[in-house]
């Protein structure tokens, strides 16, 4: 009896573990769970696993960055196991050979490729007919995804709508962390569902709800996953899932901007987890954000604490400097200082100076040492570079201390090296669009200091010229009897050793005379590294530095700042002869009245450009008011003087209206009937609101009574309109057709005027656009009494080069109604010039303008 009972069992077992697929509701739970986890799924957390320690091996933290991540790939969760553990590590290896394909070959569970089973997530990857398994090529996630799904159509046991297997549920996880870590999130959230309609009583239903709010946060649904991980946060879950959940919803309310928020949940997330890696960078990324929001005290103090918790030594490293970057000059900067000094000589800290230099170069900054800050800063770049990001931070400094002062060529030359060095992309676009504006601006300036030098020269009497350039020529020679001195030195020191008797250098190899230059075990001689760090050493000592160009031995090419800044004032670094007699520089000052006007006009135009890019380059007001005013002081010609008084009006006039009211006054009082004066009159608002239906029908009215040539009517209801809707966005439209009907009724002169005052008023708008585009025409060919911006009558000069100008082409975008782009077709008035046919047809086409229904047909 007892061995026909042993058969029968045996007999049942053999059944049970065939591989038919059953359907989920005749599967045994018990034999399926065992099998789950011993075969398809622990291969699914081992490809998992393997994926997580091949990221975290490649894990860098970017420390530039805005924020860093909390957890590596190292400390997320596989599955439903929340931390990996060294068990499952070494376990892994163990089972590894039974388990993964051998020899390119599919292993035993790799699934089919099948669709999945029915109400379940499909399996979609690419089907290869030469390899059923689907995993040729396959990356370690998607095989992850491909395990899982198959663990879940093997072995899922559903009764009556629930899965009774629950090994399944690590199955599901494992498929949506796999599809997150793809990017996927979609997909990961249609996995997610399943557990939610098919395992609702499931005590780890937190953890997929944790991920279902992740998912959400990576397709930017923040409001979704703000709410899934708002309500969890006020249920009652198990402490691991609330360590997650912490962590993921800080990182989701800073990736929605919810800094504040964000703020509160990293404490908790502090408070929450005991891990002292994970404390370390919850307390880093929380300085981050309070660093970023102004709160500098309290970022010092999260700063000090991702120091405490560290046990990594770049993040000790990086803690450090955060602090000192926090410092906000009121402390004790001295303790602070000495404090980073020792520190830096410490064991392997003084592999970083370099970095503690640059940290204790921006304390310095703050306590008000600007010098000191500098030195560090040098200091810094002396070093070995450890971080190349703050080796250009270094220069980027420097570089900042020359912009202050004004020496543009310096902080171009350091701009351009910590571009060179810089590693974080957002970094270096940022400076480079500053070195770009630098570059601008150094062109203008030493333009104006050139200009201004050869002026004031020849305003002197000769005596004058004679005694300043003697006092030159003294300075020169000191000058160039240091230089000597120096290079005689160097001569003498040729004699000396001073080789390199390191390991690496030639003369350390007491087997041979002489480096083999041939093919022998050496290598090549080139390929000895000591050996051509001896070269270039010797070289430098013979020639100093030089550049890459024929006929290097005949002068030192060293392009240093100073002889950049001698090329910009075009002083001359070649000797001559004549250097030391006054009349050979005496003989260089132009006298002819013509080329120093010409000094001037180019001078005062640089003065005109470089006030405008300092406001628009750097938003720096106050200097460019400075500099404009300047210029209005030294009386440039009418034109650089009117467009420099609006430029300072214009920047000032809402923050600074004392500053402005002098320009203001300037051209009330010396130029009245200009465009400009109207402006400072009344300046616009180019703040409009939307369009409303009345101002519409107004419009509408006042274009057909321009149609029905009553022009003077169009013009007085155009007045009303604008009185009573002064930020309609009609406006610029309405102020087009006045100056159109102006043109009409008061001439060509007056339509000039008021297309001024549009392009002043409405400069970025289409009708500001096109107001230019129709004064470049008009201004090309006045056919009446022109006066001066005082009102005086000038010569009449018609044309203002050879040959007709050229008319703007014409388009469809005109001022009717229903149309809010402006036609650049410009409406000429009747006193044109006769005797041109040429233009008497432009004229004529010019003055031809869609009606409403044309527009609408032509579907623009």
């Amino acid at each position: 009896m007892k061995k026909k009972i042993v058969f029968l069992l045996a007999a049942i077992v053999v059944v049970s573990c065939s591989t038919r697929v059953k359907k989920p509701e005749a599967r045994s739970k018990f034999l399926k769970g065992f099998s789950t986890y011993y075969n398809t799924l622990f291969n699914a957390k081992d490809a998992l696993n393997s994926e997580f320690t091949e990221r975290d091996k490649a894990h860098k933290d970017n420390f530039y960055a805005p924020y860093i991540p909390i957890l590596t790939y190292e400390e997320q969760p596989l599955g439903s196991d929340l931390g990996q553990s060294s068990a499952f590590a070494e376990n892994s290896m163990k089972m590894a050979e039974v388990n993964r394909p051998q020899n390119g070959k599919n292993g035993p569970g790799m699934p089919s490729n099948g669709p999945g089973m029915p109400g379940m997530p499909g399996n979609n990857m690419p089907q290869d007919p030469n390899n059923p398994e689907g995993n040729k090529g396959a990356t370690t996630l998607e095989i992850a995804e491909a395990k899982a799904l198959k663990a879940i159509n093997k072995y899922s046991v559903i009764r009556k709508g629930e899965e009774k297997n629950k090994t399944v549920f690590d199955a599901y996880i494992i498929l949506a962390q796999s599809r997150i870590y793809q990017g996927k999130s979609v997909k990961a959230l249609d996995a997610l569902n399943y557990v939610f309609t098919h395992m609702k009583e499931d005590k780890r239903l937190p953890l997929a709800r944790v991920y279902e709010g992740l998912a959400y946060s990576q397709l930017k649904n923040y409001h979704k996953s703000d709410e899934i991980f708002d309500k969890l946060k006020n249920e009652k879950i198990s402490k691991d899932h609330e360590k997650l959940l912490s962590i993921y919803y800080a990182e989701s309310l800073l990736d929605a901007g919810k800094k504040e928020s964000a703020i509160k949940e990293l404490d908790r997330a502090f408070e929450l987890n005991g891990n002292r890696k994970l404390k370390s960078r919850i307390a880093f990324l929380r300085g981050q954000v309070l660093q970023e929001t102004g709160k500098c005290d309290l970022a010092r103090e999260s700063f000090a604490a991702a120091y405490k918790y560290a046990n990594d030594f770049e993040f000790e490293v990086k803690s450090q400097i955060e602090i000192a970057k926090t410092f906000n000059g009121k402390g004790n900067y001295e303790g602070a200082k000495d404090y980073l000094e020792k520190i830096s000589k410490k064991g392997t800290y003084g592999s970083r100076k370099n970095e503690f230099y640059y940290a204790l170069g921006l304390m310095a900054n703050k306590a008000g040492k600007k010098k000191e800050a500098q030195d560090f800063f040098k200091k810094s770049l002396l070093e070995k570079v450890s971080d190349a990001q703050v080796r250009g931070l270094a220069y980027y400094e420097i570089g900042k201390d020359y912009l202050d002062r004004n020496d543009y060529i310096g902080a171009g030359a350091y701009y351009d090296s910590a571009l060179v060095a810089m590693t974080y992309e957002p970094s270096r676009i940022l400076l480079q669009d500053q070195s770009n504006y630098i570059k601008k601006i150094s062109k203008n300036y030493y333009l104006i200091k050139k200009n201004d030098s050869i002026l004031s020269l020849a305003r002197m009497s000769d005596a004058q010229k004679t005694d300043y350039f003697a006092k030159y020529i003294e300075k020169l020679k000191i000058r160039e009897e240091k230089e000597e001195l120096e290079r005689r030195r160097e001569e003498r020191n040729k004699g000396f050793d001073n080789g390199d008797y390191n390991a690496n250098s030639l003369f350390a190899n007491s087997g041979n005379s002489f480096e083999d230059f041939g093919v022998a075990t050496k290598g090549f001689y080139f390929g000895n590294t000591g050996t051509v760090s001896k070269g270039t050493s010797t070289f430098k000592q013979l020639w100093g530095d030089r550049a890459l160009v024929d006929n290097w031995r005949y002068s030192k090419k060293m392009a240093t700042i100073e002889d950049m800044k001698n090329e910009a004032l075009g002083i001359t670094s070649a000797p001559n002869p004549r250097r030391f007699e006054p009349s050979y520089y005496i003989e260089q000052i132009p006298a002819d009245l013509g080329k120093l006007s010409q000094l001037k006009k180019d001078r005062d135009t640089a003065s005109l450009g470089l006030g405008i890019m300092y406001q628009n380059y750097f938003t720096n007001t106050s200097l460019a008011t400075k500099t404009l005013y300047d210029l209005v002081d030294v009386k440039p010609e009418e034109k650089v003087m009117l467009q420099a008084l609006y430029e300072i009006f214009a920047m000032n006039y809402e923050k600074n209206p004392q500053i402005a009211d002098r320009a203001k006054q300037i051209l009330l009082t010396d130029y009245p009937y200009t465009s400009y004066a109207e402006f400072v009159r009344n300046p616009k608002n180019n703040t409009f609101v939307k369009s409303s239906e009345e101002v519409e029908n107004e419009y509408k009215m006042a274009y057909a009574l321009y149609e029905s040539e009553k022009f003077t009517e169009s013009q007085g209801r155009i007045e009303q309109i604008i009185l009573k809707y002064p930020k309609d966005a009609l406006i610029p439209k309405l102020n087009l057709l006045n100056a159109i009907n102006a043109g009409k009724t008061s001439g060509k002169e007056v339509m000039i005027l008021q297309l001024e005052q549009i392009v002043l008023n409405y400069a970025k708008t289409p009708e500001g656009i096109k107001a230019k585009e129709m004064l470049n025409y008009l201004k090309s060919d006045l056919a009446f009494q022109p006066t001066d911006n005082k009102g005086n009558s000038v010569p009449n000069n018609p044309f203002n080069g050879p040959g007709q100008p050229s008319m703007p082409q014409t388009d469809q975008n005109n001022i009717a109604p229903g149309n809010n782009k402006v036609n650049n077709n410009s409406q000429m008035m009747n006193n044109t010039p006769q005797n041109n046919n040429i233009q008497k047809k432009q004229l004529n086409q010019m003055q031809k303008l869609q009606s409403p229904e044309e527009v609408k047909a032509s579907g623009k």
